[in-house]
């Protein structure tokens, strides 16, 4: 027997997972999979990378294999993601996974940043599952081109960004139109309280199911800390690249501007790059998108915001040319690589004014990374006083500096 086999699957879904290459389930989709079968609610936490798509994409589709096809496709299963390619994504294992089935199941994927007009004609006639973001959700309901009501179970996928992007009043008011009566999955990668607010109001009884095996706590992720002066961070990228033969390279900046200057500075210096943000066009992502998984992008940079939905197999490096905001964001930004089960490197820059910034992730993360300089690229500038107290996110004062700055005025 199969290790898929032996989760309970249909034989279908079984003969499936052969075919794709899933020789043997991950400990999130060990552990899930046969809980959501059952017809559990599933509380899921596991890293970036570990296989929470196919831990809820088997199930969802078992339920609709094993189950009796109504003679009118209906909405069973409604799967809720926070950006445009994760959804691509997830609708495309779905996709591969349903075709293997004797009546295979209708998937529509919904995303803003295109028309909203050819998402509306997919789904007349039904369609068994749907994936989503929050916001065209809410737009194809308002059109009448969807009835939540007949939705029999919905699964979460990242909840933390779906929480952390802004989206908490949609995702309530998607909520408030579903039957109360229904399976919920949820995964996400870290719990922070909004999560778990969103769990013990959401789900019931559910099965809990917490897998400990982060990238960087197994040592799959080689970690570096690189000290050089912001001015000097793009010529360190193009020398690292080069030195390194790195075939494939994911660079998070912190803002749109930097995505496209970075992008342009290498491509002027000969290394195939491109830019990845939210301004381009969803086609333009799409394609970006595909010339890098292909290999015709040696190098894509890209924002948090850019780069929440980009899953890549055997992705080798990741850069954080600018520090992420939070050691949450660290956690997520470096969890594309390394993934399933593979090894990875993360380099992070380092410079003088980010320096108590990048101490607040390592402490946040639990361990340290050792820093390291580069012959030719030794920084000179020097933390300013204020840097090296530490603010935290961007230049605006936290609660707690703002405390340290009363104390110290005697107020």
């Amino acid at each position: 027997m199969s290790a898929f086999a032996a989760l309970g699957l249909t034989p279908a879904l079984v003969q499936a997972a052969q075919a794709l290459g899933f020789d043997e389930p991950t400990p999130i989709q060990a552990a899930a999979i046969p809980a959501a079968i059952a017809g559990r609610d599933v509380l899921g936490s596991a890293a970036t990378g570990s296989g929470k798509t196919a831990a809820y994409a088997f199930p969802v589709l078992h339920r609709i294999d094993a189950g009796i096809r109504p003679a009118l496709r209906r909405t069973e299963v409604l799967v809720l993601v926070p950006t445009r390619e994760l959804a691509v994504q997830a609708g495309e294992t779905l996709r591969q996974l349903e075709r293997h089935l004797a009546e295979p199941a209708k998937v529509v994927v919904l995303h803003g940043g295109v028309s909203i007009n050819p998402q509306l004609m997919a789904l007349r006639g039904g369609a068994e599952i749907v994936v989503a973001t929050p916001g065209r959700l809410l737009d194809v309901v308002d059109h009448n081109g969807l009835r939540l009501s007949e939705v029999e179970c919905l699964v979460l996928d990242e909840a933390d960004r779906l929480l952390d992007g802004g989206f908490a009043e949609e995702l309530d008011a998607v909520l408030a139109q579903l039957p109360r009566r229904r399976q919920n999955l949820l995964f996400s990668a870290t719990f922070p309280d909004s999560v778990q607010a969103l769990a013990g109001r959401m789900l019931h009884d559910p099965v809990r199911i917490a897998i400990d095996d982060a990238p960087v706590a197994e040592g799959r992720i080689e970690e570096r800390a690189i000290e050089v002066d912001p001015a000097r961070r793009t010529p360190l990228l193009r020398h690292l690249i080069e030195q390194g033969g790195w075939t494939r390279v994911l660079v998070f900046v912190a803002t749109r501007y930097a995505c496209d200057h970075v992008a342009d500075k290498l491509r002027k210096a000969g290394i195939a790059a491109e830019a990845f943000h939210g301004d381009a066009s969803q086609g333009a992502r799409t394609r970006v998108l595909a010339d890098f998984k292909a290999g015709r992008v040696r190098v894509l940079v890209a924002t948090d915001l850019g780069g929440r939905g980009i899953h890549i197999a055997q992705l080798p490096v990741v850069v954080n040319y600018d520090l992420p905001r939070s050691a949450v964001d660290y956690t997520h930004r470096i969890g594309r690589t390394a993934r399933a089960g593979a090894s990875g490197l993360a380099v992070s820059f380092i410079g003088a004014g980010a320096e108590a910034h990048f101490r607040l992730i390592e402490k946040r993360q639990g361990h340290r990374v050792p820093r390291e300089r580069i012959p030719g690229f030794e920084p000179v500038e020097a933390a300013s006083p204020a840097a090296a107290a530490g603010g935290i996110k961007g230049k605006r004062p936290s609660k707690k500096d703002k405390l340290r700055a009363a104390a110290a005025r005697g107020e």
